[in-house]
């Protein structure tokens, strides 16, 4: 059965948007997700209005592939490099709140579940979810490139 580590991440992630914007209903932008920017290092804000919905799917999946993870992880996984002007560019994390208040919504739809002290991991619901949709994408995909039917 394929699994996240089989397919595109780019793939999944926008399939896995789209099934959470239709199906999850837990699933909301918070009234202040349109004014935000999503780290110190960025300049603006996101451009898609959609973009709450992929940082969720990210997230998910980032879950599912490095669980269990805390949210100080994912900061620095989501950061950037921040600009100083003509000094040299340093990392930057990226913003905890945007992060916390996902995955709250996501263990909210069961998909998330935390364990005291060691961070966020996969439920059997949400591995189910992404293991299905690997599952389709592969087979779009095997019918586009026919050679990776032996993986």
């Amino acid at each position: 059965m394929p699994t996240p580590f089989d397919v595109p991440a780019s793939i999944l992630i926008e399939r896995l948007a789209r099934y959470l914007k239709d199906n999850v209903d837990v699933i909301e932008p918070p009234e202040w997700a349109a004014y935000v920017k999503t780290g110190v290092h960025a300049e603006r804000g996101p451009q898609n209005p959609d973009w709450w919905y992929t940082r969720c799917a990210s997230l998910l999946r980032k879950i599912y592939i490095l669980g269990p993870i805390g949210v100080e992880r994912l900061r620095a996984k989501y950061g950037g490099r921040k600009s100083k002007g003509t000094r040299p560019k340093h990392a930057a994390k990226g913003s905890s709140a945007i992060i916390r208040k996902a995955l709250q919504q996501l263990e909210k739809a069961g998909l998330v579940q935390t364990i005291k002290g060691k961070g966020r991991v996969i439920t059997p619901e949400g591995r189910r979810l992404l293991d299905s949709l690997s599952a389709d994408i592969k087979r779009e995909l095997e019918k586009v490139i026919p050679a990776l039917s032996k993986y």
